[in-house]
């Protein structure tokens, strides 16, 4: 099953989390720490980072409080919409 809901992405949707994966579809200009937060225990999250033009695909992994990043490969994405 799917659910989904529009508004700032940078925010996620804290009231559905913990989270196994996360998936995000437009670039941010950083790893957002909301959507980390509401990475559950060994989480993973995949998400382009970087500014206009080219960003790096990013792996985030959680383990324990930590959270580990990995940049897989340099790719192009619209911009993630966020209020900030």
């Amino acid at each position: 099953n799917t659910r989904f809901r529009t508004g700032d992405g940078t925010l996620g949707w804290a009231a559905h989390a913990p989270y196994d994966a996360i998936m995000v579809t437009a670039a941010a200009a950083a790893v957002p720490a909301s959507l980390e937060s509401q990475l559950g225990e060994a989480g993973r999250m995949i998400l382009p980072v970087g500014g206009p033009g080219f960003q790096e695909l990013v792996l985030v992994r959680r383990q324990g409080g930590a959270f580990r990043r990995e940049k897989l490969l340099s790719v192009r994405f619209v911009p993630l919409v966020s209020t900030h």
